[in-house]
């Protein structure tokens, strides 16, 4: 009988949001380097932890995940590992079972970038994912446009559709081909796949070509080598249709018993929807059949032990009773520890010591109210590579060293500036910490949002030099601005601040507006930042503590819903912002002179909602679609600005009124029926929804900030600078002839040797730049490879010489690569 080791025990960190992995090996859970996060074999079993802040508590997800060639061993070790976890959590967690090609939403969205299935896993001898290798062939299928699933399939022609994305990775090559009916979206989820694939997996070191497939004679190269490597091209197959799964809202609900009181398991239906909350017994288990889409089970805490240890069995079993299929998706839920997807099929909810029922006067969540989770040292003297995963190894108390990128250079950054991060700069960090007497580190790469793309690329470059002169010793966490991990926060002791644009480089000839506006998050030392947001009154929220720098005065605006102790840390983080004296303003108090820094009075989030702590419904996001002739809508968990995307329109349900927001390139049917939409949203919720329940239509671009406010750190210049799938393919840079690469690939070369070859492997010997300058291959010293004299140069000599690094170097198209080294005496 497995169980839950007590290193695996140790190792788990229960109290700070965010995603943990672990592999089944040999029956043991092994976990899974956060570097690789996303990636899975389909050989496979592993079990994830989702940890997500939710009012002032945590909640808790665990899924098991299961590859289509795991064995049956591996499947209920990953089963079982999964009711432990839970056992350990004390029944706190909602339990998921996710099959290969069928997982829920909620568990792609953990993942981003996109989802990855590679073929293989730990019995085939696969340990890890290789970064850097160059020796790779692999055909990756992309499905999905919201949260893409790249699924590892066989390297023919046979394997593509004309509806899909394809990418062929062949190590220093990767050519996205894009089906001629694969819609706008899929093609720019395609291209920001394979982008990070070439950045995080090869650190930049691979060319992405594009085929579009309704024009493939327009890449004659690029075609000649998918032939070469997949065989004559065969007639396409047509495009299969995404699979549109219809909503909860409008599934039949069904409500069955689960005894085995008589020695046997008997399940007998017992109510339809409606359903209500006393329906379930606490002494008994149930299963809700929501349409045959997702199976719910759950278990009442008097049930008896066997009954609650069989839950998922008994969901299985029940799948094949009714014949559904065998990737139908499963959720255990145990007695009051529900999720809000669960709770919203009843009609009503009520929750002990909170809000009673549903109706018009419940409270709701918002996201700009985030409660911060007390930090315990204590509780992190665990495996440094896992609590490197967690982003909280100590309370912040090691010792640091921080640089900015300048010139593509990295320039250490003077102590005055020390937690200030300015978004027109990107920043590494190393932290070095002890556990017992041995050091540990992490390199955190900062990116701001308006670095450029050569400072990007240059950070993370950067970051490889640094990582191989601590012996790749260093954990990489990639930090793009907004996204600050808790244990960052906490090495700046509250008093961290981060700008909108700019830089603090001592050359800086940029303005500094006079007048910025703050927004203070946190409670403590460790977990608190500023965050800069647009000097308008409608940035403002009641949940919040605001500091307002103006040429005459600075301001600390303290929102109706902040805490004493979110004050207290506003009034320290605003003595870095602006050390002159601080005019403290209370929300409806303010002066004059306040509004009139702002550009005036204007509405901004103040609701009363938003003050309250005790919350019972969360916000909700739906991807909404009426392409079929009925509502249709897709979940986004954990939803930010980001989800929303130009083609689409979605539904904000805050409860007490629903908000319809239209991107500006959604159909004009949908825009049409938006008012019809929400109504039909409204009818059809199981919850029994008052339908005089206010419909907001709001268009992209125009958001009030009773929409914006619950989004955290709404960007209002987000679409204006955001980039096209045109531009993305711009920016490749591969408007080059494809012919020698292509020929380096349908021709490789056959390796020739002599008694005299050196088989010695690795980098290259380094010559000082004067020996290999304009000279001939005779004048050339030992060892010296005539058509690669730039990679025997040091990095130092190659920047004198080139003019740029080696990452800027190696992202230059091949033929302006050859000229600038024509150009330098390299060629």
């Amino acid at each position: 009988m497995t169980t839950l080791s007590s290193q695996v025990k140790s190792s788990l960190n229960v109290t700070t949001p965010g995603v943990q992995i672990w592999r089944i090996e040999a029956m043991q859970m092994v976990p899974v380097p956060s570097s690789t996060f996303g990636t899975f074999f389909d050989g496979d079993c592993y079990v994830v932890l989702a940890i997500h802040k939710t009012a002032n508590s945590l909640s808790y997800d665990i899924h098991y995940w299961i590859g289509q060639d795991s064995s049956q061993d591996e499947q209920g070790a990953a089963a079982i590992y999964t009711t432990q976890m839970d056992d350990f959590l004390k029944g706190r967690a909602v339990q998921h079972r996710e099959v290969q090609g069928n997982e829920s939403e909620a568990f792609r969205g953990y993942f981003k970038k996109g989802l990855v299935i590679q073929k293989g896993g730990v019995a085939s001898g696969l340990k890890q994912v290789e970064t850097n290798a160059s020796n790779v062939q692999r055909l990756l299928h992309v499905k999905g446009k919201r949260n893409v699933v790249a699924g590892e399939v066989d390297m023919s022609w046979k394997s593509f559709n004309r509806g899909d994305v394809f990418l062929l990775d062949l190590g220093k090559l990767i050519i996205q081909w894009n089906g001629p009916e694969s819609n706008h979206m899929e093609r720019l989820r395609g291209m920001t796949l394979a982008k990070e694939i070439r950045d995080q997996e090869r650190g930049g070191r691979t060319h992405v070509g594009v085929v579009e497939g309704e024009d493939e004679v327009a890449s004659p190269q690029l075609m000649e080598v998918m032939n070469y490597v997949l065989g004559q091209r065969t007639e396409l197959k047509a495009a299969i249709s995404d699979s549109v799964v219809e909503p909860a809202l409008k599934a039949a609900l069904k409500l069955y018993h689960v005894s085995d009181s008589e020695g046997k398991m008997v399940v007998r239906e017992v109510a339809t929807q409606p359903l209500t909350q006393d329906l379930l017994n606490h002494e008994d288990c149930y299963i809700l059949d929501q349409g045959g889409q997702k199976i719910f089970v759950w278990k009442g805490k008097n049930a008896n032990a066997q009954e609650r240890k069989e839950a998922m069995n008994q969901a299985l079993n029940f799948i094949k009773a009714k014949q559904y299929p065998a990737n139908t998706q499963v959720e255990v839920q145990n007695d009051g520890a529900e999720s809000a997807i669960f709770q919203q099929l009843f009609q009503k909810w009520t929750v002990p010591n909170r809000t009673s029922g549903l109706g018009k006067t419940h409270t709701v969540g918002s996201v700009a109210k985030v409660e911060q989770v007390k930090f315990d040292a204590a509780s992190m003297h665990v495996q440094p590579q896992v609590a490197a995963q967690q982003k909280m190894v100590d309370d912040g108390s090691g010792e640091v060293q921080v640089w900015r990128i300048e010139d593509l250079e990295l320039v250490p950054v003077e102590s005055k500036w020390l937690g200030h991060f300015y978004g027109g700069d990107c920043y590494l960090l190393l932290y070095t910490y002890l556990i017992g007497e041995k050091q540990h580190y992490l390199l955190y790469i900062w990116q701001g949002s308006q670095a450029s793309q050569d400072e990007i690329a240059a950070s993370a470059y950067q970051a490889v030099i640094l990582d191989r002169k601590y012996n790749d010793e260093p954990v990489q966490v990639r930090v793009p601005m907004g996204k600050e991990p808790p244990h960052l926060m906490s090495i700046f002791k509250g008093r961290m601040v981060v700008y909108q644009g700019g830089t603090s480089r001592a050359n800086n000839l940029e303005p500094m507006p006079s007048t910025r506006l703050f927004q203070v998050q946190g409670t403590s030392a460790n977990n608190t930042k500023a965050f800069e947001v647009l000097a308008r009154a409608t940035s403002l929220n009641s949940n919040d503590v605001f500091v307002l720098k103006t040429p005459s005065c600075c301001y600390l605006w303290c929102g109706k819903g902040c805490s004493g102790d979110e004050r207290e840390m506003a009034k320290m983080v605003a003595d870095i912002i602006s050390p002159t004296e601080k005019q403290v303003v209370v929300e409806g108090q303010e002066p004059a002179n306040f509004w009139m820094a702002l550009g005036g009075k204007a509405p901004y989030a103040n609701t009363k909602r938003l003050q309250e702590e005790n919350m019972v419904i969360s916000p909700r996001l739906f991807e909404c679609s009426n392409k079929t002739g009925r509502f249709l809508a897709t979940e986004i968990p954990d939803f930010n600005q980001d989800d929303l995307e130009e083609d689409d329109v979605f539904l904000l349900d805050v409860w007490d009124q629903v908000f319809f927001w239209m991107g500006k390139n959604s159909n004009e049917e949908e825009k049409k029926a938006a008012a019809t939409t929400a109504q039909e949203y409204l009818k059809t919720h199981p919850s029994g929804r008052d339908l005089n329940t206010p419909i907001i239509v709001v268009k992209q671009g125009h958001e009030p900030p009773t929409f914006t406010g619950w989004f955290l750190a709404w960007d209002p210049f987000k679409w204006s600078n955001s980039k096209s799938y045109e531009d993305l393919k711009t920016e490749l840079g591969n408007s080059e002839d494809w012919s020698q690469i292509a020929a380096e690939i349908t021709n490789p070369k056959v390796d020739m040797f002599t008694a005299h070859t050196n088989f010695t492997s690795g980098p290259l010997p380094i010559f000082p730049l004067e020996q290999l300058v304009n000279k001939p291959v005779e004048e050339l010293p030992e060892g010296v490879d005539p058509s690669r004299k730039e990679e025997h140069l040091s990095v130092e000599d190659f920047t004198k010489a080139l003019g740029m690094t080696p990452a800027a170097f190696s992202a230059l198209p091949r033929w302006k690569q050859q000229n600038l080294k024509k150009e330098k005496g390299l060629f």
